[in-house]
């Protein structure tokens, strides 16, 4: 067990083995990482975020959606960031623009 324990330890002196060599490999392993979180986590999300943008800039009077908290209802109007919303016949509640979740499909 003592033997392991000096293999593994650095050479005399504190000279590193491998120079530059040896700092690339210790990078590596990173690079790899971030690059797989960019490309399942980050990336996707920010996809989705753009084309929610999109979906709350084309939002238009008469569209059918569904909110945030699952609630249905027609858009009846807009004002800034304020949206109108009607979930039945003469009941209208305002909700913040953000809470739209998606186009209810017909």
């Amino acid at each position: 067990m003592l033997g392991i324990a000096f293999a593994m330890a650095a050479p005399p002196g504190g000279a590193q083995a491998g120079g530059a060599m040896g700092a690339f490999q210790a990078i590596l392993p990173l690079v790899f990482m971030f690059a797989i979180f960019y490309f399942l986590l980050i990336r996707p999300q920010q996809k989705k975020a753009k084309e929610h943008r999109a979906l709350l800039d084309s939002l238009k009077r008469g569209d059918q959606v569904v909110t945030a908290g699952g609630m249905h209802g027609k858009v009846s109007g807009i004002d800034g960031d304020i949206v109108n919303l009607e979930i039945a016949p003469g009941v209208v509640i305002k909700i913040t623009k953000g809470y739209v979740a998606s186009l209810k499909k017909d």
